[in-house]
């Protein structure tokens, strides 16, 4: 049990013996930390609803408290705030605690969820690009988070990979190679042997070849209704397009996961819209046999708005007036999948904020028709856009879209240049020189993104990304390097950690109180969605650190009993610290 649980408990019992609701004894952080290092407000909230005065009530609940053990100072301010400052035996108590446990004193959710997290979302055939590392990052943070805390979790890329953009490309490609055997309508596989095994394009061919017949389209109405048509024949299973859309889906996966692999981007399953296509059909037939869906000028949509939207809320089309699916039928029966065979208890959507109204529509939908259970959470996790230094979306030189393989190496070659400047890591050998450089690129470009705010748009700074100084992931990959370090050198020196005694600096106490927040730090970014607060916190936890380290000289300290908690203190500091930047996907050099 945390330290703030510890405090909530005892407040919740005193408050039960005040004759309050033991709800009202929730403690939280100090927000003056100068005086104190928690309170408790529920007495102003809990007084009021009484008609009691809320100062008398909060006396009675600080009389009704007997906890020195944990409790080293308490008193009542204001109009009815109870502020307490823990005893240094708890703080010592705590850190014992984390130092002991493999998982830092953290206790998994007594309640485990079954997680799904759609995120990278990449359309097939297409190279990954600077727009897909948003939802990489975010969603691989929050996939890490939900499954230390102990949710059964699963990581989905949920590829693009059975709508119009198929059609597109397979236009396009017939109207290069109209002789290969997957556009021949007469072509059996029964007598004329199966499709070639070799696959006519590779993703740079179809990244080039996707903007050319996007245009087409928008050109020419011809071409357009070219691309319907082949989509649906897709979509209705003509053997020569499927075989084709294979050879698609194989060199975009094999693609993507070299980008995705370098990111350290790691899915469970690569599930796409074509997983759910056989459900497409019968799910639409029986959502007009319910009366869940109705037909609108050919069309086939759910109508979705309610009489309280204070905004317009479309229809959710299921099919076109053609008959063809859209990204809003296969959404809809990806939910019913997620629903009848994974046993989803939440699923969140890391997407572009801006596709809110689309996500919105899909889940009412979901609810409304019975796919979903009511208490199956639908959400979408909206984030914003990367931009450059005039605030517009980020891009190359040339004015095109970065590639994502590109930016891993502008973010590799800054991070080697940065080593050089500092003078680190200049003897090691060339190939762990240059993994330490990709792995500070890649905490550089991580923690850049991940310390905004999700929904914050953000500017892209290679140069103060990449720093070693300041609010960036290669001051934290240092920190924890400097920390294994120190360790290392009391090893050498003969020196271990031993039992934790009580805090007698303040920078030592301070670390202490802040290695106790962790369990709340880790719960909040979960119900936030938001993995910018261990990014917060973490920064914090060094800083605090770095301050401690500055005071208390360790390795010279005389008191052996002194120097052996603080080596303790150290080293659950860097497992602490390690552990955060793993939840954000960062990984820690041995050394730099």
């Amino acid at each position: 049990m945390s330290l703030r649980s510890q405090l909530t408990q005892i407040f919740e019992d005193a408050f039960a013996a005040a004759g309050a609701d033991r709800s009202y004894g929730e403690v939280v952080a100090s927000q003056r930390p100068d005086l104190a290092d928690f309170q408790c407000n529920g007495a102003l909230a809990a007084a009021n609803q009484a008609g009691e005065n809320p100062r008398v009530l909060a006396q009675a609940v600080v009389d009704a408290i007997d906890a020195p053990d944990v409790i080293s100072s308490i008193d009542v301010a204001g109009p009815g705030f109870i502020n307490l400052t823990v005893s240094d035996a708890a703080l010592a108590a705590t850190v014992t605690a984390m130092d002991t446990s493999d998982r830092l004193g953290i206790d998994p959710v007594a309640d485990p969820r079954k997680v799904v997290v759609d995120y990278g979302g990449p359309n097939m055939s297409k190279a990954l690009h600077v727009g897909h590392l948003r939802a990489a990052v975010i969603g691989e943070s929050i996939k890490r988070l939900f499954r230390f805390l102990g949710h059964d979790t699963v990581g989905d890329i949920h590829m693009g990979d059975w709508g119009m953009p198929i059609g597109q490309l397979i236009v396009e490609l017939e109207d290069r190679q109209p002789a290969l055997a997957y556009f021949d309508a007469e072509y059996d596989t029964a007598i004329d042997g199966p499709y070639p095994s070799d696959s006519p394009v590779d993703l740079d061919d179809l990244s080039e070849m996707y903007p050319v017949i996007t245009q087409r389209c928008a050109d020419d109405p011809t071409v357009a209704e070219r691309a319907r048509q082949a989509t649906f024949d897709l979509q209705n299973g003509r053997p020569g397009y499927l075989a084709l859309w294979q050879h698609f889906r194989n060199v975009s996966v094999a693609g993507q996961e070299l980008d995705f692999d370098a990111l350290g981007i790691e899915f469970d399953v690569w599930y796409g819209e074509s997983t759910v296509h056989d459900r497409l059909a019968p799910m639409v037939e029986r959502l007009l046999a319910s009366g869940d869906a109705r037909y609108s000028e050919g069309a086939v949509v759910i109508d979705v708005a309610r009489s309280d939207d204070t905004k317009e809320v479309p229809p959710l089309l299921l099919t076109r007036s053609d008959g063809s699916y859209l990204y809003s039928t296969t959404d809809l029966a990806t939910v019913e999948m997620r629903v009848q065979e994974m046993d989803v208890d939440v699923a969140l959507y890391v997407v572009d904020a801006r596709q809110g109204l689309h996500f919105e529509q899909v889940f009412r939908a979901a609810h409304q028709t019975g796919i979903a259970p009511e208490s199956v959470d639908l959400e979408h996790i909206g984030f914003g856009t990367v931009n450059d230094a005039d605030g517009k979306p980020f891009k190359t030189r040339a004015g095109g879209v970065l590639r994502l393989g590109d930016l891993i190496e502008l973010v590799t070659d800054g991070a080697r240049r940065k080593l050089d400047a500092a003078h680190m890591a200049e003897d090691y050998p060339t190939a762990e020189r240059e993994q330490i450089a990709r792995d500070v690129g890649i905490a550089a470009l991580k923690f850049g993104d991940l310390s905004n705010h999700r929904t914050s748009n953000y500017v892209f700074d290679l140069d103060r990304f990449a720093s070693f100084e300041g609010k960036t992931g290669p001051y934290l990959q240092y920190s924890a390097v400097r920390i294994g370090s120190i360790l290392r050198r009391a090893a050498d020196a003969g020196l271990e950690g031993g039992a934790v005694v009580e805090p007698t600096v303040a920078v030592e106490r301070k670390l202490m109180l802040a290695l106790a927040a962790m369990p709340e730090v880790l719960d909040r970014a979960a119900a936030l969605r938001a993995p910018n607060v261990i990014a917060e916190y973490v920064y914090e936890l060094a800083t605090d650190f770095s301050r401690f380290y500055e005071q208390c000289h360790i390795l010279g300290e005389e008191d052996p009993r002194r120097q052996a908690s603080w080596l303790t203190l150290v080293g659950t500091t860097r497992r602490a610290i390690v552990l955060l930047l793993d939840l954000l996907g960062i990984a820690v050099p041995e050394r730099m």
